[in-house]
């Protein structure tokens, strides 16, 4: 009996960490800088850009119209696309809010 309870701890234990990875992979992401169309690019992903100071973000968004903040200087939030950056692109992020 205590075997199977050690064994059960221990899996339970294995489990929460692989989710705590997961939940820093597809973290939340809050960000400042310029949004922009996305043009021609070496990823193919994602509608628009973020600019910011130290970093570019690739984003889409289900919810909102980003054309709507094209060349202004915002804040976004939202969530990471699991399975991105690939091709050496930016991370991908599904904007679920913007700010002025």
């Amino acid at each position: 009996m205590k075997k199977i309870l050690i064994l059960a701890l221990f899996v339970t234990a294995i489990s929460g960490c692989s989710s705590i990875k997961n939940a820093e992979k597809s973290g939340t992401v809050t960000a400042n800088g310029t949004i922009e169309k996305l043009g021609i690019t070496t990823f193919q992903y994602g509608t628009h850009v973020l600019k910011a100071d130290n970093k570019t973000y690739a984003l889409k968004s289900e919810t909102l119209n980003l054309d709507s903040y094209l060349d202004k200087k915002v804040t976004i939030k939202g969530k990471k696309v699991i399975g991105y950056p690939v091709d050496g692109g930016p991370e991908l992020v599904e904007v679920t809010l913007v700010k002025f």
